[in-house]
């Protein structure tokens, strides 16, 4: 079946800047994805990986991939793209398919069931202190999420740790993330501190990608989960028993996490890049399938971090027409 891919740029500046170990988020520039079959059906996608030169990798691909193409010229090469592509092309394949077989429908979840990030560009605490007031009056989810390693911090993230379990309730979860910052004696120091406390959820990614050997060290003592690790080395997908961060928009082909997250004993988490209408679609999709399963957890959406607009409306084709 012959296929025509037509694209658009866009982008969009996040409501607050995301300060990280690896460095700082404050827009996201991306393409949507319209393919359009024989019969004029369109599927829709979006590709925005994190990383800028993430991005230039998959216009290239793009390029080599060709305006004009095929169903199974795209499916063959799906696992050798970048995930962020691999993403797009996915979805927008996923829709032809919805269009002529009508095999499900997009699930929603509401925004509260979300784990609540905290700013990182101010001492957490006020904001911890405002989230716990309010939570109960909105229902709002117990879980926070608390990036450190921030360079840019001028304050004592270990005191700082000890002043929020002063206040944290004792049915509030804590995750820290700390994006594969720290060093394993770090590590090793905040695992002490924290592996009797049943507040905390877990520690994601607390070293780097590639320390796989002081990863698993760590996940015998305290739960950990992985993200950049994931991503970088996806055969840990098949072997780490502990909680997987799934970002599906850098993630690869959502029909094929969409099977993981619907795996009997899936410890799979689902979490937000930024995305457009489009790609939050599939980001809500499988957030709302996860929490249905065996093992529900509070999905990573980041609500109040995106603005709003129609750029972020479910239509695919009010997206399209606003970038």
């Amino acid at each position: 079946m012959k296929l025509i891919i037509n694209t658009k740029a866009f982008s969009f500046k996040l409501t607050r800047k995301l300060i990280t170990s690896r460095g700082i988020i404050y827009k996201k520039r991306g393409i949507l994805l319209q393919i359009k079959d024989n019969d004029g059906n369109c599927g829709w996608g979006e590709v925005s990986p994190i990383n800028t030169n993430e991005l230039k990798k998959c216009i290239e691909s793009l390029d080599i991939l060709g305006k004009i193409t095929t169903r199974d010229s795209i499916e063959n090469n799906l696992f050798e793209l970048p995930g962020a592509l691999a993403f797009g092309l996915g979805s927008s394949l996923a829709d032809l398919d919805n269009i002529i077989e009508n095999k499900f429908n997009f699930e929603t979840i509401d925004i509260i069931r979300s784990c609540h990030l905290l700013p990182t560009d101010i001492d957490p605490l006020e904001s911890i202190s405002r989230y716990i007031n309010s939570s109960d009056k909105d229902k709002s989810s117990c879980t926070l999420k608390w990036k450190v390693s921030n360079q840019e911090n001028n304050f004592n993230e270990e005191k700082i740790l000890q002043k929020i379990l002063n206040i944290l309730p004792i049915n509030f979860k804590l995750r820290i993330d700390p994006n594969g910052g720290w060093s394993r004696e770090k590590a090793q120091e905040w695992s002490n501190e924290l592996k009797n406390d049943s507040r905390l959820e877990w520690i994601e990614q607390p070293l780097k990608s590639n320390d796989i050997e002081g990863l698993f060290f760590l996940a015998n003592q305290i739960p950990i989960a992985l993200d950049e690790s994931l991503v970088e080395f996806p055969f840990l997908r098949e072997i780490w028993n502990s909680w997987q961060i799934r970002r599906p928009a850098l993630d690869g082909d959502p029909r094929i996490l969409l099977k993981d997250v619907e795996r009997k004993n899936s410890k799979t988490v689902i979490s937000t890049a930024f995305e457009t209408g489009i790609g939050i679609r599939w980001i809500n999709h499988l957030a709302a399938k996860q929490v249905k399963g065996n093992n529900p957890c509070a999905p990573g959406l980041a609500p109040g971090w995106s603005p709003k607009g129609p750029l972020f409306n479910s239509n695919p084709k009010s997206v399209w027409e606003a970038a």
